[in-house]
């Protein structure tokens, strides 16, 4: 019987990793349930009184009683109607609006693929889009439906219709398709930062066993708060993170499990997001790393009230230590939960749980509940043990079923045995604990070297003019490539190309230097957060160097 080393969760005989949490009570897989009738059927009864949803601009509210009945309302009316059927796919395009997590789970219930997008997206890439997914009909505000092709039949969200849709005083019973949890339930779009979008398919377990685990995770926190004779109240949570990004959908039905009120933006501004938390007493907020430097650093905080603030998950890219103890130093009484996922693992891979394990700095948790990792070479195919450095793969419930019309992408990422292979430079420590280095395509190739551009980021973003910061490969003659800085200073700020290249010098070895600096207003970056390097890249190249 292979043996797991019980503080690293390392295998020895298998070479793989294995999770360090208890495991999840999943349903069986032969069990036909959608992740929307899962996450209604852990909603605690008599259902809570707290708000399900609320809009953060106007204070528009829906309870969890509201939520339900327009759920079954839509999902009559859109069977009935004829308007979709089990295995179709719906096209998405909208803001993070009060009837969006109504849309999502009424189309799940029916077994339709809810398939969202960035309703910023442009009509050509709109078009892209709808030819990897094919849906058979589309919903979207009348502000972003010119965008979607004729032939699509389209739903206008903010119109009378549909409103009539939501409130039937007499909705008939929605019909029940026997959904099999191997069935698909979203289309989500990877970011396509290295390469053409994709269309990743995900299926009702992947959300389900997301679900069961954020719910344990949950009941044993407030298991521990009662034990401790301090009882957890209700909690608010903001979404910063759009709902047609994988973390804002699996976070929606995780937020219905529990019964928590979430609060919505339909577009994303920090004194906006500053205002809704302390209007609505927020106490969890999921955000991307480019928040958690501007709420450390921004002048916009001074005199707010954020007191209820307990938590703050950050995914996307890892905190540095710097930049951890700045925000704590600003925010004593907030927990980071670092984690990280992909698109392609339903948006959760690792975390950390606790405050323990938040001060783990740099590391993104440990791996979630019924997951295996290996740490693989990527030159030799060698899988490595704790503290050596390889590509990370993973396996589990969690895992996407492929790349919706893309078989050679499919093959390409997961392997025959399951596994998904992440393209992320990782190690795990002797605890446990994983460590994101960077994307592999990523990498800087200066000589001989391999330099992380996040490394450089994260020591960027401790300079206290600096407001943000991001590091891309520039082509050299004699190096291959050198790292190059684009820097967005704070306001007032006059910091020089020279400071800024001396400031890293100090704290890298010599191939890390960053040898060469332009000053942006802005870092590009994706909805989640990501920094968009590929047009940064195109930028550098494409200017004469004296402009830069």
């Amino acid at each position: 019987m292979p043996t797991v080393d019980p503080r690293s969760g390392f295998c020895l005989e298998t070479k793989t990793f294995h999770s360090l949490r208890p495991p999840t009570s999943l349903p069986p897989e032969s069990l036909p349930i959608s992740a929307a009738a899962f996450s209604f059927s852990l909603l605690p009864y008599p259902l809570p009184s707290n708000p399900a949803f609320i809009d953060a601009a106007t204070g528009a509210s829906i309870s969890f009683p509201e939520l339900i009945s327009q759920t079954r309302s839509l999902a009559a009316a859109l069977a009935g109607g004829g308007l979709v059927y089990p295995g179709d796919v719906a096209f998405v395009v909208a803001p993070s609006r009060l009837d969006i997590p109504v849309l999502y789970l009424a189309l799940l219930s029916l077994g339709v693929v809810v398939s969202p997008i960035n309703p910023a997206s442009t009509a050509s890439e709109i078009a892209h889009q709808i030819r990897i997914s094919n849906p058979s009909v589309a919903f979207a505000t009348a502000a972003a439906a010119s965008k979607i092709p004729s032939h699509v039949k389209t739903i206008i969200l903010d119109s009378p219709f549909f409103r009539s849709l939501l409130s039937d005083p007499s909705p008939p019973s929605p019909p029940s398709p026997e959904i099999q949890q191997s069935h698909a339930a979203a289309i989500l779009y990877s970011s396509g930062t290295t390469g053409r979008v994709k269309g990743v398919v995900l299926t009702h377990r992947n959300f389900i066993s997301l679900t069961a685990g954020g719910h344990a995770g949950r009941e044993r926190l407030l298991q521990a708060a009662e034990e401790a004779g301090e009882p957890m109240a209700p909690g608010a949570g903001l979404f910063t993170i759009p709902l047609f990004h994988v973390y804002g959908f699996f976070m929606l039905l995780r937020a219905v499990a529990v019964g928590e009120t979430t609060v919505l933006m339909e577009r994303f501004e920090f004194g906006a997001m500053l205002s809704a938390v302390e209007k609505y007493r927020v106490t969890f907020m999921p955000a991307a790393p480019p928040l958690v430097v501007a709420m450390a650093k921004s002048s916009e905080v001074i005199g707010r009230d954020l007191s209820s603030l307990q938590i703050i998950g950050v995914g996307g890219a890892p905190l540095g230590r710097e930049l951890a103890e700045l925000f704590r130093a600003r925010f004593p009484q907030v927990e980071i939960v670092q984690g990280y996922g992909l698109t392609e693992s339903a948006g959760g891979v690792a975390a950390t749980m606790g405050p323990e394990e938040s001060r783990v700095y740099g590391s993104a948790g440990r791996i979630s509940s019924d997951l295996e990792a290996k740490i693989v070479d990527p030159s030799s195919g060698e899988a490595l043990g704790p503290g050596q450095r390889g590509e990370l793969w993973i396996r589990g419930p969690i895992i996407m079923k492929g790349y919706v019309g893309d078989d050679e992408a499919t093959k390409s990422t997961l392997d025959s045995e399951g596994w998904l292979k992440t393209g992320d430079l990782c190690y795990f420590d002797d605890d446990g604990f994983l460590f994101i280095v960077d994307r592999l395509k990523e990498l800087i190739k200066y000589k001989a070297y391999q330099v992380p551009p996040a490394e450089l980021e994260h020591i960027l973003q401790s300079h206290p003019e600096i407001a943000d910061a991001a590091v891309i490969p520039y082509p050299d003659e004699e190096a291959g490539q050198i790292p190059m800085a684009f820097i967005v200073r704070k306001p007032n700020s006059i910091v020089t190309d020279k400071q800024v290249m001396d400031f890293t010098a100090e704290q890298v070895a010599p191939y890390k230097k960053i040898r060469r600096v332009a000053f942006v207003s802005l870092i590009p970056k994706s909805a989640a957060g990501k920094i968009l390097r590929r047009e940064l890249m195109n930028y550098a190249t494409s200017i004469p160097a004296s402009k830069l």
